[in-house]
């Protein structure tokens, strides 16, 4: 016996109790007659009330499908789902189980993206509602981007399950007594510097993380469509520039997040958890950065509200995190520095902005069409003084001193952190970093004082470390000093020279040159 009804332009078939051999011939029959005349309606099949099924009712199944070839089953109870797995019809018809119910009514909203909000519905879970009413694939994505960035390194929670919430579905993850920086920030502000600094290394370790090509979208494609949509609302200069400037963007297999704002950081027993995967991509930083800006500031210009109600800080808390977090992401406190990678971000984060709210016809409101009247403007204005949209996140500068050796030094252990180099290859390196920046602060500016920038650089397979040194000092090559005689005694050698000479023999390669009134001198490490 089964009953039938129409949802949504779709006609869903009910099948109650068994089919067996006794049966499966008169089931078919009524199946074929309930579906007459609607081939060009989608045929959904639910399971719910089915509690047994032999290979007979399989074959009637099998009938079906080859009739109406977009049919698919819906609320397979877990032993019947087995049966179709086993059977290998899983690989050839969509068959969806059935889901347990999960309400979300009181729950502690813990994270918000485009694509779904997070809740905590208990001490150890958390399960994320999916906007999409029809979501399945986009769990299943999830999941297997989250598997991908695990495998690659990352620290992630893996969903273990997936309930039905309200008309959607949601995703479970266990993330045991973990809170969210968010909170950590509202409640402990105390803890700003350590919540920044944890925010800029798991941001550095994601964009040192290399794709295996193919297994992520490109965001550059993503955000080429939205600088093609834009350029047809902006003038013609104005949108030829925008499509120009991203398409000069190289093409890059480093992993971006592409919402990573502090909602989606979590600390678990000491462990800070990357969460909400739906928007992993490769691309170049700039693309990251402009999510950022957006989620921090970008949204919330006008209405300085609004992120009191994402966040639960106020903007100005936002608008300074970002700023700490973009200094120490760069490398700088050089405020012109800052500004010009800012701009950068600016422009796609306003493009991005834009379209959403043409899209979304936020114009037919007064507040729409002031935001995007304002974002417009700021849009042309940083175009008309923006001539590419790179930059290098990979550097540090600082005043040539050795009070800030230890700076330097810990820069770039942490990005060596995101390589797989032994103790002993960061100890070289390390050694050979603190020689030369000594040898910067102690002879490149005399009694003058003067900036040093260090790049930190990591490509290819094999990895290759390349830690680049550039002062604007007066001309000196330290490679052109004598390698000291090391097999004569101590009392016969002369002082000098040794930390280049082990600069020399600890590095795979050592080159330097003096260009535009740069010293530059470069390390590179075979990892």
């Amino acid at each position: 016996m089964m009953n039938e009804k129409t949802i949504d332009g779709k006609t869903v078939i009910e099948l109650n109790g068994r089919i067996d051999s006794d049966n499966a011939a008169k089931t078919g029959e009524e199946l074929f007659a309930a579906a007459a005349g609607k081939d060009l309606v989608t045929i959904v099949i639910d399971a719910e009330k089915l509690n047994y099924i032999s290979s007979a009712g399989l074959r009637v199944l099998l009938r079906f499908k080859n009739m109406h070839p977009d049919m698919k089953i819906i609320n397979t109870r877990p032993e019947i789902y087995d049966i179709f797995v086993t059977t290998g019809f899983t690989e050839i018809m969509t068959i969806e189980k059935v889901y347990k119910t999960v309400s979300v009514e009181g729950c502690e909203e813990i994270g918000r993206g485009s694509n779904g909000t997070i809740y905590r519905i208990d001490q150890d879970n958390v399960v994320k509602v999916y906007n999409n009413a029809d979501a399945l694939e986009d769990i299943k994505h999830e999941r297997e981007v989250a598997r991908l960035a695990l495998i690659l390194g990352i620290p992630t929670a893996i969903s273990y399950d997936v309930v039905r919430v309200k008309d959607s579905y949601g995703s479970v993850f266990e993330l045991l007594n973990a809170r969210s920086f968010t909170e950590i920030l509202i409640k402990e502000p105390e803890k700003t510097d350590w919540c920044v600094r944890e925010y800029v290394n798991m941001l550095r370790r994601i964009h040192s993380t290399v794709v295996p090509v193919g297994k992520l979208p490109d965001m550059k494609e993503t955000v080429l469509s939205w600088a093609e949509y834009l350029s047809g609302h902006l003038p013609h200069d104005a949108g030829k520039k925008l499509v120009e400037l991203v398409s000069a963007v190289p093409h890059d297999d480093h992993m971006i997040h592409g919402d990573y704002h502090t909602k989606n950081l979590e600390l678990q027993n000491d462990e800070v958890l990357l969460i909400d995967m739906d928007t992993l991509s490769v691309g170049h930083p700039v693309f990251e950065l402009a999510s950022m800006f957006n989620a921090f500031i970008g949204f919330h210009e006008l209405d300085h509200e609004n992120v009191k109600r994402f966040q639960g800080f106020d903007f100005e808390f936002s608008t300074a995190f970002w700023h700490k977090a973009l200094s120490l992401y760069l490398g700088t406190t050089d405020e012109n520095r800052i500004k010009e990678v800012e701009d950068k971000a600016r422009i796609i984060g306003y493009t991005r902005l834009i379209r959403r709210g043409l899209r979304r016809n936020e114009s037919n409101t007064e507040k729409g069409r002031k935001e995007i009247k304002y974002r417009t403007g700021e849009l042309l204005r940083l175009l008309e003084k923006t001539d590419t949209l790179l930059f290098c996140g990979g550097e540090i500068e600082v005043d040539a001193e050795k009070s800030n050796l230890s700076t330097v030094i810990s820069f770039i252990e942490s990005r060596l952190n995101e390589t797989n180099c032994s103790a002993k290859e960061l100890m070289q390196i390390s050694l050979a970093s603190e020689e030369i920046f000594v040898n910067i602060s102690d002879y490149a500016y005399g009694s003058r004082k003067g900036k040093a920038r260090v790049r930190v650089e990591v490509s290819g397979a094999p990895v290759t470390v390349t830690i680049t040194f550039i002062d604007n000092g007066r001309p000196y090559d330290p490679l052109k000093l004598s390698d000291p005689d090391i097999t004569l005694p101590a009392e016969k050698r002369k002082i000098g020279g040794l930390g280049v000479f082990l600069v020399k023999k600890t590095m795979d390669d050592v080159d330097y040159e003096y260009k535009e009134g740069q010293n530059i001198l470069r390390l590179k490490k075979n990892i």
